[in-house]
């Protein structure tokens, strides 16, 4: 069974908007930099995106259950490129108006995401979703290597203005390949505020009222505390601070991680499909390998010169990009497909938050223990949370994680939750 024509309009479509807000993802910092030379300024235009995100994340998830997904798709692409339209043509290029902007792309983005999210695992059958997610993943894989270049390209031959005229025309050119998508949906509309809290508390009833949901959500949640201050902190400053590599070596070996990841997504996409998800240990088991040969390095056991670290470690984030696909396409697919499409919007909303709440955890540790022990002690640290994770779940919960459960299934079984 191939991909359809709506998976595809989706996927471009999705592709053009994205390859637009990396070009304005990597000229606005650059704008504020140039501007302010503040760091901290810098760290305010990121929690302006995060911490909206997280206030209306619940709300927007009603909304994606309660109204046409399809049009809320469409009208915020549109509102979005409109709204930039007006950043331009009223020269709203401030720090404190792009500040304000930033918020509202935030709002407007978390809506859309809602909307969108609980659509996507409907444009394709339940047994295409591995290779569904996969190809948008090798998309977005894609958006992000070329994306960034780009956009310091366009930064530098027409400034922030141009960056962000280029951002609003995806979005309309977007909307453009959404509008074409045959997707029906009937829903009742909000009634009443009562009735948008009511459906919140039923979208983290419905996780926490179902075995099979509440162990992929805690699974991921626990290996997210330990797994995102490795790649967003720790892997980054050992890079940098213990094997002194480069500006330009940092950046290769960032798109060879890519690259492994981008082949990973092609290997589920075009070969394994749903299959991919009875390899969810094999490929934690191989990521852990590759972590422990990344602990030697950076430890006073390795002799290694910088030179010879980076081959290493150019050909090892390879497989650890593969690796990865391996451990998130499966769980992602998998939570698709269990949650029903009627309930999927809040059920995502609250997933996210969820998530948005507990992986900060590890963030805020690391950064204090990096200033006081090594970081190949600290880097062994979460090696060990990691594999405690992995050795409970697969000792106690290898079935559950490794079988497949229909939204139907879900629903039958939990009646007594949705009503």
């Amino acid at each position: 069974m191939s991909l359809n024509r709506n998976f595809w309009l989706f996927a471009v479509g999705r592709f053009v908007s994205q390859l637009g807000w990396a070009v304005q993802d990597v000229a606005l910092p650059l704008y504020v930099l140039d501007k302010t030379h503040s760091g901290s300024m810098m760290t305010l235009f990121i929690l302006a995106e995060i911490i909206p995100s997280l206030i209306v994340m619940p709300f927007a998830g009603v909304v994606g259950d309660r109204y046409n997904r399809k049009w809320l798709m469409v009208g915020f692409d549109l509102i979005r490129g409109i709204l930039l339209f007006g950043v331009i043509a009223f020269n709203f290029l401030g720090i404190y108006q792009l500040l304000a902007v930033q918020v509202v792309m935030a709002v407007l983005g978390s809506f859309f995401s809602a909307g969108t999210g609980a659509m996507f695992p409907d444009l394709v059958e339940p047994d295409e979703l591995e290779k569904a997610n996969s190809t948008v993943s090798s998309f977005t894989i894609l958006a992000r290597l070329v994306g960034p270049a780009l956009g310091g390209l366009i930064y530098g031959i027409g400034g922030i203005k141009l960056a962000i005229l280029i951002n609003a025309v995806s979005f309309f050119g977007s909307g453009l390949f959404e509008m074409l998508i045959r997707y029906e949906w009937k829903a009742k509309p909000i009634e009443g505020i009562g009735q948008v809290f009511s459906d919140i508390k039923e979208g983290v009833r419905f996780i926490f009222g179902h075995h099979y949901l509440r162990t992929l959500m805690t699974f991921a949640i626990f290996m997210g505390i330990f797994g995102a201050p490795f790649g967003a902190v720790l892997l980054p400053y050992a890079m940098r601070e213990v094997l002194k590599f480069t500006s330009f070596q940092f950046g290769l070996m960032e798109s060879f991680f890519m690259g492994g990841a981008l082949i990973g997504n092609i290997l589920i996409a075009v070969k394994f499909g749903k299959g991919a998800g009875k390899f969810l240990f094999e490929a934690m088991l191989l990521n852990g390998l590759v972590m422990v040969l990344f602990i030697w390095l950076i430890s006073p056991l390795s002799k290694l010169e910088r030179e010879g670290a980076f081959i290493v470690l150019t050909a090892t984030s390879v497989v650890w990009g593969v690796s990865e696909a391996f451990i998130s396409i499966p769980i992602d697919s998998k939570i698709q497909r269990a949650v029903p499409s009627e309930v999927r919007g809040r059920v995502f909303s609250a997933l996210g938050i969820l998530t948005n709440i507990a992986t900060p955890l590890g963030l805020v540790l690391v950064g204090p223990l990096l200033n006081v022990y090594p970081a190949w002690l600290v880097t062994l640290g979460l090696w060990i949370g990691m594999g405690a994770v992995a050795l409970y779940y697969w000792l106690r919960y290898r079935e559950i994680l490794l079988m497949d459960v229909r939204a139907k299934e879900r629903l039958k079984e939990g009646k007594e939750t949705l009503t």
